[in-house]
């Protein structure tokens, strides 16, 4: 351990408290207390050697040397309080107050020590405030106002000292005060270096600080341009930082978003704290999330010195923060659908109560009334054949909510997966001709042309005759049920090498665009509720898209509003039931995937060119 420290170390046991955890505060504490303690213990230890070249001292000398030690009070002051300007105040009126004394016994203004006064301001300078230096300069012209004053009033006692002395003292006093303010320029010297050296220091904590953040940290003119971004910038959007200098990033900006991104950027310049949210884009190379062209940030700005917004000339600039917030955005738009979905829900099992609760009435209403009149046959005066036509209208009812229940059991069942395909080979010319010709009286009966076109040569396939004849019957029937009066009805079929090709087409209502993107749902029926002037539950297309689906098939409605539907039904002539992975562990399991049908509004110029046969029906 060297001197020096063992001096530092004793300086630092010394400093009040508040200055000791800042290391420019603490550098200037130990800068004015130093000198002081020194050049006191110097006058302490020169003090015995003047006594025995000089004698007995007069009071005037006695008083100079007390004021000598004052020093070591000033630095007990600063040690206590830790009031930096207030000792230096002190130290200013204790060297004015010296050099007075001494100026005062010697000549006055002429008197050697009068040099001393311009050291005053100089020492003053050391504590880094305009307030302390006025005043130590003041106080130095009023000390040399004083002494002209008193030097042309006669009031100082005459000199004792002949030309040659009086020269030397004057050659001794100039030296001194030379000496003491090269001693208070090294000293502000080196406060300076210390400056300087801690501000690189912070710097370069700052510097490493930013650029091992995962937020970016970037300083913008008021217009947008990047004068500084971290390194962080590089991994969020897969470029070198220098491309993003100047414009760069603002050209990164989504089109949609530069107002909000410039809005918060001129806003943060006038003094205000802004925070907006912006997508960025970014090279998919190297990304994390693959193909993902636009990253959401989210930035929050704020002016980069207070100051400057009282400045009009200068120019303004802004500090911003920048976080990658997609995984957030992407978790809001899944909550977003998840709520649309739940609320479609609800409204679907809303639709599907009304629409039950009609269709369950109306037959369960024609049961119980006509049950009751036969059972009061004898009262009523029944006939045989109202007998016969009240039993027939019970069983028609009867076999409506069967179908109803039935319709919705089914539907429950493919839902679930547990609804299971019982597959054999079958003829579908003969399954498709009767499903036709029991729908043939109803469409009579609705005025409907309703028109069959099966090849002769339909070959044989394999799947659930079941459930062919429910998808035949389905789309038959709500083709002749939307079917208005005069009407065409037309059902196609076709084989290629591997599958069948079922088309219904009609020129009915057809289905508006937004409810085409729904069609299929359960219990989903186009137009509202109270405007529907059709019967049913809506689970006619919703079992026919999951049978389709079950067998591996595709479905494709095509609809336009009041020109007419076609639904395109695509089945495998060989079903072949997928194959259910096996694994030890019930985690590892995992259900086959359902083919989603295509639901796609035709285009005009399509309508067009459909054959004549089906060309309302697009």
């Amino acid at each position: 351990m060297t001197v020096l420290s063992i001096i530092r170390d004793c300086l630092d046991a010394l400093l009040h408290p508040s200055a000791r955890y800042d290391a420019l505060t603490r550098a200037r504490h130990r800068a004015f207390m130093a000198p002081r303690l020194v050049g006191s213990l110097a006058v302490f230890a020169a003090f015995p050697v003047y006594l025995v070249l000089r004698g007995a001292p007069s009071a005037i000398e006695v008083a100079a040397f007390a004021w000598l030690i004052a020093p070591i009070l000033l630095s007990w002051f600063l040690s206590r309080t830790g009031r930096y300007e207030g000792a230096h105040v002190l130290s200013s009126l204790a060297l004015a107050g010296l050099i007075m004394a001494i100026a005062s016994t010697t000549g006055g203004i002429e008197s050697f020590a009068a040099i001393w006064l311009v050291v005053v301001p100089l020492e003053a300078a050391l504590s880094a405030s305009r307030r302390v230096a006025a005043f130590a300069s003041l106080l130095a012209l009023s000390c040399v106002g004083l002494l002209i004053l008193v030097s042309q009033l006669g009031w100082l006692p005459a000199g004792e000292l002949g030309a040659p002395d009086r020269g030397l003292m004057m050659a001794f006093g100039v030296a001194s005060a030379t000496f003491y303010a090269a001693g208070l320029a090294f000293g502000a010297e080196s406060l300076a270096r210390t400056s300087v050296a801690l501000l690189s220091r912070e710097e370069e904590r700052y510097r490493l600080l930013a650029r091992n953040m995962s937020d970016v940290i970037s300083r913008h003119q008021r217009n947008g341009a990047v004068q500084f971004i971290s390194q962080a910038a590089e991994a969020m959007l897969g470029v070198p930082v220098v491309q993003l200098h100047g414009h760069g990033l603002f050209d990164r900006v989504h089109v949609a978003d530069r107002p909000a991104y410039l809005t918060a950027l001129s806003d943060a310049a006038r003094g205000d704290v802004r925070s907006v949210e912006f997508r960025l884009r970014r090279e998919p190379v190297g990304s994390e999330r693959g193909l993902v062209d636009f990253v959401w940030v989210e930035m929050r700005c704020r002016p980069l010195d207070g100051d400057q917004r009282r400045e009009a000339t200068s120019e303004l600039e802004v500090v911003a923060v920048m976080r990658d917030v997609t995984d957030r955005k992407l978790s809001e738009q899944a909550l977003d659908q998840a709520r649309s979905a739940a609320e479609a829900a609800d409204a679907a099992k809303t639709r599907f109560l009304a629409t039950m609760s009609h269709e369950l009435r109306t037959p369960l209403n024609a049961i119980i009334g006509f049950s009751e009149m036969i059972a009061q046959e004898q009262a009523l005066m029944l006939g045989a054949a109202q007998r016969k036509e009240y039993a027939e209208l019970i069983n028609a009812s009867g076999q409506h909510l069967l179908s109803v229940v039935n319709g919705i059991l089914d539907m429950s069942k493919m839902e679930s997966g547990n609804f299971e395909i019982a597959s054999e080979p079958f003829a579908p010319r003969a399954s498709l001709m009767h499903c036709c010709n029991l729908l043939a009286l109803k469409a009579r009966e609705n005025g409907i042309d309703l028109i069959t076109d099966a090849p002769q040569d339909l070959p044989e396939m394999t799947g659930d005759p079941r459930a062919f004849k429910q998808i035949v019957l389905n789309l038959v029937a709500n083709a002749v049920k939307f079917t208005e009066r005069g009407g065409q009805v037309t059902v196609s079929a076709a084989a290629s090498a591997s599958q069948l090709t079922l088309r219904i087409s009609d020129t009915g209502v057809g289905i508006a665009p937004d409810d085409l993107k729904r069609i299929g749902a359960p219990f989903f029926q186009c137009g509202k509720t109270y405007q529907r002037r059709h019967e049913g539950t809506g689970l006619g297309l919703s079992i026919v898209k999951s049978l389709v689906a079950l067998h591996l098939g595709d479905l494709t409605v095509q609809s336009k509003l009041g020109e007419g539907t076609a639904v395109t039904v695509k089945l495998p002539l060989v079903y072949t039931p997928p194959q259910a992975k096996t694994s030890d562990k019930p985690s590892d399991k995992k259900p086959a995937e359902s083919k989603i049908a295509t639901l796609n509004p035709v285009l005009r110029h399509e309508v067009q060119d459909q054959p004549a046969l089906v060309k309302k029906s697009a």
